[in-house]
């Protein structure tokens, strides 16, 4: 098993980095692989709806999103961690989330997904239901928490004194953990992947 953790945080070691490393504690001990991938802090351009993507399964710009699929084709279980902007994602998560989703959700489909948001102190609850719409837009289970999946602080110093975030962090882990142990067993007991109808593509203009 294989937990990929996304840092779209433009600072590298801030607080969303320490939300995740809070996960990791639990992954480590219960021997479940994990990687933090930070998405960096230089640009990255939104999606252009060229389409490229759907036929060629990676994107034509060649940045961090493409850097990121590669790694999904290993990944059984995804966690998507955000700074809170402006009561939103960080503009670049935003921009990664959109793309990687175009060219990689049919390489993420069925896998377990759970959002983070860290603060300082208010828009988490905007940010983690912006977030939620990616995975349940493509068929993924979301993990959830003890509460919601949030971590406070400036900074990651002050993170580390959100006694129940780190704890809601934790927890968060487990969850995935179990969750994951589960579809192993679904597996091994051959229980089959639901069918999926094509989505009819409805337009509301007559």
């Amino acid at each position: 098993m294989k937990v990929l953790m996304v840092n779209g945080s433009p600072h590298q070691y801030g607080t969303t980095y320490t939300a995740l490393k809070e996960m990791e504690k639990i992954f480590v001990e219960e021997n479940v692989e994990n990687e933090i991938f930070w998405i960096g802090n230089k640009a990255i351009a939104g999606c252009i709806g060229c389409g490229y993507c759907r036929k060629e399964g990676h994107c034509f710009q060649n940045d961090v999103v493409n850097d990121f699929i590669d790694k999904v084709k290993t990944a059984d279980g995804f966690v998507f961690a955000s700074p809170v902007h402006f009561a939103a994602a960080s503009g670049a998560m935003t921009s990664f989330m959109d793309r990687a989703f175009y060219s990689g959700r049919k390489l993420m489909r069925y896998k377990p997904a759970a959002i983070v948001v860290t603060a300082r102190r208010a828009g988490t609850s905007a940010a983690f239901e912006q977030l939620l719409k990616y995975p349940t837009i493509n068929e993924m289970p979301v993990v959830s928490s003890s509460y919601w999946n949030n971590l406070f602080g400036a900074n990651a110093e002050d993170a580390l004194q959100d006694f129940e975030g780190l704890a809601t962090m934790r927890n968060l882990a487990r969850n995935m953990i179990y969750i994951l142990k589960c579809f192993e067993a679904g597996k091994e007991k051959q229980v089959s992947l639901p069918a999926s109808e094509e989505n009819i593509k409805t337009n509301f203009i007559r």
